[in-house]
């Protein structure tokens, strides 16, 4: 992939994209936004990649948007950039695949709405997190005022967005932001480790629990019961659970298993 702005590499069925920008905490400008999403393109056709890790090179994962560029913006350009950050956070929440944030130090601003477009975040115990916007007078504008609030509850989304604050990786641990708090040198091979327990369930339903869960959160109570009741029948036409069901009766490994 011809990436200025990302390091992407594919190994043993996991895409790892590093954020590479270590000069400027790897902030967010158009460039590596639009970047990100064709990367997004590119792997979702690829089958034989079942997750995604994502991580930041240096010292943050993402440090937030490039203030340098944001700070120029009339409101129409701040629309369009703000349009662009939830089209392409979107893809990355809704792409058919796991996707495991792996955050290594500062994930602030759009760093924090990156990861919250995540499946799973991991964070080294030396990580920083939060949603400080107003402190440059501006509100969160690719999705975290909704999906922190989603994740965490409306007060604790309150509380970080009004006060800006910077939280550890232990706060984020104790309210639900972090699946998983490790020392940094052992954070990668904490996600590796859990990539591979992924990589060794049914892939498609794999994908299809992603689906449900997503668009589940989306509807109401009874609306999101269908659409599992309807989903688990649908595994039943993939030829998955015959597989999976006659391995474990047989105590052999299923086919998709490493």
């Amino acid at each position: 992939m011809d990436n200025k702005n990302l390091l992407v590499t594919i190994e043993d069925n996991i895409a790892f994209i590093k954020f590479n920008r270590p000069n400027v905490l790897n902030a967010l400008n158009t460039d590596t936004i639009l970047e990100l999403e064709r990367t997004l393109d590119e792997l979702e056709k690829m089958t034989e990649v079942r997750v995604i890790i994502l991580t930041g090179e240096g010292k943050a994962f993402i440090a937030g948007a490039d203030i340098s560029e944001m700070s120029k913006y009339s409101s129409m350009e701040a629309r369009v950039f703000a349009q662009n950050g939830h089209r392409v956070l979107g893809k990355l929440e809704n792409i058919d695949k796991p996707v495991i944030a792996v955050i290594n130090g500062f994930a602030l601003g759009g760093g924090c709405e990156v990861a919250l477009a995540c499946d799973i975040r991991i964070l080294s115990k030396n990580a920083k997190i939060g949603q400080p916007e107003v402190n440059l007078g501006i509100i969160p504008g690719f999705g975290g005022t909704q999906r922190l609030a989603r994740l965490c509850g409306a007060g604790i989304a309150k509380e970080l967005i009004y006060t800006g604050d910077m939280i550890d990786a232990q706060e984020a641990f104790r309210i639900g932001l972090a699946n998983k708090v490790v020392p940094l040198d052992k954070l990668m091979d904490t996600a590796k480790e859990m990539a591979k327990k992924i990589l060794n369930k049914g892939p498609i339903a794999i994908r299809m629990t992603k689906t449900v869960i997503n668009r589940g959160l989306d509807s109401n109570l009874e609306t999101a019961k269908e659409l599992e009741i309807e989903t688990f029948a649908l595994c039943f036409s993939t030829g998955e659970p015959k597989d999976g069901m006659t391995a474990f009766l047989e105590k052999r490994k299923a086919s998709w298993m490493k």
